[in-house]
């Protein structure tokens, strides 16, 4: 048998321990409303959906259609129905076609769902547009306008959005995701600590990062909200506040898909094996636009602190001598694809010192759009079954979870989540 770290199991989550109700019911058509709508990672889940629905695509990388998961009371594939936020003008064939170049969708799966993606670029509006993003290419004036806008008059717009969308389909609930591209890192404010300065401070117009009027919007209407990348979103104090009072789940904060995936797996052996790691060295080669934005230091800095979090956690105490260090650059011809290399000098018994080299190579919106798929469908049933506030379940998806009790061990995570499935499976 495989070792296991000699930490204690989590303990099983009970609904008698939680405020929720049991909901069983057939949830509906239900929005996915994704806040980078005409980004890679959501035209592979248009696309991906859409090839779900009609049988053209299988769903290999999504964890919602195996055990234990598949036995959960989750909206069907086919009944969900989507549209999204953007601020930028390129339309979603563009994206597909770039995606079909670097053979990720396919010609055939793109003709044969025209129509699916048609319907969801007509429920794109646009976004709100942060004043440190201007500089960059093929935006909306609109979305340009909007961010200069007050951010209560923003908030006013996005929840309107939200409910024509949700009108125009006849739904009785939506998800919103965001997947844009990582923000610049802001200074943080007071008014994020509590609440009650949070209102005072969107009363005074002060503006506030495009990710937490996105989060406030959502949760202030009722909405679960899924942050998938490293921006703020409603990891603040404030937000996590709101999402208790109104009875919001939310979860967060950015995607693992690839190198921290693993760091989060192979730690753990080492940790539960009693070696010494000395230093973790990871370099990252990426393309595509989330590539092109992380060339800017400032949104460069939010992504390297969310990569290097989860294998110092997980470590702790157990490699007093740890140097870890982890570095981004952005490669245009590698497209959507990824590359990250990684070198683990570490230390045994006697002081012999042995080393770990691997190299992962993979696409970041194939990895990323199923994920997003199980995260919409899973906040769903815990807004169905009344849960609030962070959804400490669902932290194997990310990198720097939301929640007090955080564990980034990913095979503790994923007992968790299992645990989580089980218990309502039994009742």
């Amino acid at each position: 048998m495989p070792e296991r770290s000699p930490r204690p199991t989590p303990p099983a989550i009970s609904l008698a321990d939680t405020n929720v109700t049991d909901s069983t019911a057939a949830p509906g058509p239900t929005g996915l409303w994704l806040v980078g709508a005409r980004g890679a990672i959501s035209t592979c889940v248009a696309y991906g959906v859409a090839g779900l629905r009609n049988g053209l695509v299988s769903p290999v990388g999504l964890p919602t259609e195996y055990p234990p998961l598949n036995g959960l009371p989750l909206v069907p594939l086919e009944d969900l129905v989507l549209g999204g936020h953007d601020v930028c003008t390129r339309d979603l064939s563009s994206s597909a076609g770039e995606l079909i170049r670097a053979g990720i969708l396919s010609q055939e799966l793109v003709a044969a769902t025209t129509a699916e993606a048609t319907a969801f670029e007509a429920a794109i509006r646009p976004g709100v547009l942060d004043a440190a993003d201007t500089g960059f290419a093929d935006l909306d004036a609109r979305a340009a306008d909007l961010g200069s806008k007050p951010p209560r008059e923003q908030i006013a717009q996005l929840v309107g959005d939200l409910d024509g969308f949700m009108a125009d389909h006849g739904l009785a609930r939506t998800v919103v995701v965001h997947v844009a591209s990582t923000e610049a890192e802001f200074a943080p404010q007071a008014a994020w600590d509590s609440l009650e300065a949070l209102e005072a401070a969107l009363d005074a117009g002060v503006d506030q990062p495009a990710s937490i009027i996105y989060a406030y919007a959502a949760i202030s209407s009722g909405r679960p909200f899924v942050n998938f990348t490293p921006s703020i979103g409603a990891g603040i104090p404030a937000l996590l506040e709101l999402a208790q009072q109104a009875g919001v789940p939310v979860a967060g904060n950015d995607g693992k898909t690839g190198e921290t995936l693993l760091k989060s797996a192979l730690a753990p052996m080492f940790k539960a094996r009693a070696l010494n790691v000395l230093a973790w060295q990871g370099y990252n080669m990426l393309g595509n636009r989330d590539g092109e934005v992380l060339k800017d230091p400032a949104h460069k800095a939010k992504k390297l602190k969310t990569k290097d979090e989860a294998l110092r956690s997980i470590l702790d105490g157990s490699s007093p001598d740890l140097s870890t260090q982890v570095g981004i650059d952005y490669v245009p011809s590698l497209g959507d694809w990824k590359t990250a290399m990684d070198f683990v000098h570490f230390e045994g018994f006697l002081g012999a010192k042995m080393s770990l080299q691997f190299t992962w190579s993979g696409c970041d919106s194939a990895l990323a759009a199923p994920l997003i798929i199980d995260l919409a469908r899973l906040a769903d049933l815990a807004s169905r079954r009344g849960e609030a506030g962070a959804l400490e379940h669902l932290a194997g998806y990310f990198k720097a979870p939301l929640g007090d009790a955080v564990d980034h061990d990913f095979h503790r995570q994923m007992e968790l989540l299992h645990r989580y499935a089980n218990d309502i499976e039994q009742r």
